[in-house]
C-alpha cells in the first residue's frame, strides 16, 4: 500500500509534481466543489436589499481578505476523484451498521454503493428487509453524499436475480426469458413495475438489463437461469429498450451487461472466468450496437469472460482490446463498469491490486467491489492508495482519472 507519506516523498523525484500538474486548474475537467466530498458547500449569493446603501467598498490599496477555507490540495482532489470511481458493497440495513461506508462517502468521496439482499459469505440478510427500510437506507446514503452525488445501484433483473423481491415485500418480477417470450405490451407492464420498484427504493442505477443472447440454454451464467430475453438480437434489443425507457422515466440509469457477451459460456463468471473463444459470435454485439444507435445506453458492464476472438491474453474486464471494441465498433462513449473485481478467478490469477490497475488501463471507468466473495471494510482507502501509487509512478495519469470522473459525473447528471 502506498501511504500518503510515501506519496508526498515522491516530490523529490517529481512523481507528485506530475500528480499536481495533472490536477491543476489548467488541465482539470472537474471543479473542486464536486471533486472532493470534504469540500465545503459554496456560500449562497447575498440577498438583494431594498434598505440603505451598503458601506463603501474598501480602498483599492487595502489588502485582499485571506480565504478562511482553502480548497483541497491537488493530491486530495485526485484522491477524491479516484474514490469517486469505486462502487462497493457493504453489510447493514442502516448506514449506522457500516460506519466505514459513511466515512468513505463523506471523507473520501466514494462514488457508489451496490445493495444486496443476501450476504454470500454468511448466508444472512444484508441490505434489504422491507421497502420502507431500503428507502430509509438509501436516503441516508444520499444525504451523506450531499451535492457530490452517489450511485446507489442494485441488480434488479427480474426472475432469480431480483434483489428487491417478494420475500421482502417488493413486487414479484418475471424473468427476462419469460418477458422475451411474451407480448410487447406485457413487457412494458413488467418494465414499469421493475422501474417503479427500483426508483421507490431510492436506487438510481440498475445493473440491468442483461443483453446477452440465449445462445446456450444450458449456460450456468445466463440460459439456465432465464436471464436472457432471447437468442434473437432484435428481440433482446427491443425488450431491453422497453426496460431502459421505463427506468429513465423514473430517473434511474441502467448498465447493460455483460459485454461483449457471455450467453455461450459454460461457467458462472461470478466464480470462474469463462472462455467463449470457440462459441462466441459477433452477432452478440448487436444489442449493444442497436441500443447505442438509439441513444439508450447509459452504462455498460464488462464481463469476466475470455474471448480469444478479441483478446487472447486478458479477460474482457481487463482487456484494452475489448474496451476498444466497445468504444470503436459500438461507438459507446459513456461509462464502462467492471463486473465484480473481487471475483475469485480474477484475483487468483492477477492479484487484487494488479486487477484494479489493469481494469483502469483497459479503459473501464467505474470499478465494482461487491464485498461478497471477501469482505473488506478497508477496500476504498486501499484501492485509492493503489491507484495513487500508479499515478505517482507514471503507470496511470491524472488525465485518465479526469476522463473517467467526467463519465461518472455524466451518469449522475452532474457537471463535470
Amino acid at each position: 500500500m502506498l501511504s500518503r507519506r510515501a506519496l508526498l516523498a515522491g516530490l523529490g523525484l517529481g512523481g507528485l509534481a506530475a500528480v499536481a500538474a495533472a490536477c491543476s486548474p489548467a488541465s482539470s475537467t472537474a471543479p473542486s466543489a464536486v471533486a472532493s466530498a470534504s469540500s465545503p458547500p459554496a456560500s449562497p449569493p447575498a440577498p438583494a436589499s431594498s434598505g440603505p446603501a451598503a458601506s463603501p467598498a474598501p480602498s483599492p490599496s487595502a489588502p485582499p481578505a485571506a480565504s478562511s477555507t482553502p480548497g483541497p490540495s491537488p493530491v486530495d482532489r485526485l484522491r477524491a476523484r479516484v474514490a469517486g470511481l469505486l462502487v462497493v458493497g457493504f453489510r447493514g440495513e442502516r448506514l449506522a451498521d457500516a460506519p466505514w461506508v459513511r466515512t468513505a462517502i463523506e471523507r473520501d468521496g466514494l462514488g457508489g454503493v451496490i445493495l444486496f439482499d443476501r450476504d454470500q459469505l454468511t448466508g444472512q440478510g444484508r441490505n434489504v428487509a422491507s421497502p420502507a427500510q431500503v428507502a430509509a437506507l438509501t436516503a441516508e446514503l444520499r444525504a451523506a453524499a450531499g451535492a457530490a452525488g452517489l450511485l446507489v445501484g442494485v441488480d434488479q433483473e427480474g426472475g432469480v436475480v431480483t434483489r428487491l423481491g417478494p420475500s421482502h415485500g417488493f413486487p414479484a418480477l418475471a424473468s427476462e426469458a419469460q418477458v422475451g417470450a411474451g407480448t410487447l405490451a406485457a413487457a412494458r407492464t413488467w418494465a414499469r413495475t421493475l422501474a417503479g420498484t427500483v426508483a421507490d427504493a431510492g436506487c438510481n442505477l440498475d445493473f440491468a438489463p442483461v443483453v446477452d443472447l440465449d445462445v446456450n440454454p444450458a449456460s450456468p451464467a445466463i440460459g439456465a437461469l432465464g436471464r436472457a430475453f432471447s437468442a434473437d438480437p432484435a428481440v433482446v434489443a427491443q425488450r431491453a429498450a422497453v426496460e431502459i425507457d421505463a427506468l429513465r422515466a423514473r430517473g434511474v440509469r441502467s448498465a447493460a451487461k455483460h459485454f461483449p457477451g457471455i450467453g455461450s459460456s459454460t461457467v458462472n463468471t461470478d466464480f470462474g472466468v469463462a472462455d467463449v473463444t470457440r462459441t462466441w459470435s459477433a452477432v452478440e454485439l448487436e444489442p449493444y450496437r442497436s441500443l447505442n444507435a438509439a441513444g439508450r445506453l447509459d452504462a455498460v458492464m464488462v464481463g469476466h469472460v475470455v474471448n480469444g476472438q478479441i483478446d487472447a491474453r486478458y479477460p474482457a474486464s481487463l482487456s484494452p482490446a475489448t474496451l476498444a471494441r466497445l468504444r470503436g465498433d459500438i461507438g459507446f462513449d459513456g461509462p464502462a463498469i467492471t463486473d465484480d473485481l473481487q471475483a475469485a478467478a480474477i484475483t487468483a490469477r492477477y492479484g487484487a491490486d494488479e486487477a484494479v490497475l489493469l481494469a483502469l488501463e483497459a479503459g473501464n471507468d467505474l470499478l465494482l467491489f461487491a464485498n461478497q466473495q471477501v469482505y473488506d471494510p478497508g477496500i476504498v482507502g486501499h484501492v485509492v492508495d493503489v491507484v495513487m501509487g500508479a499515478v505517482a509512478h507514471g503507470r496511470l495519469t491524472g488525465a485518465q482519472i479526469d476522463a473517467k470522473w467526467t463519465r461518472r459525473q455524466a451518469l449522475l447528471g452532474l457537471p463535470a
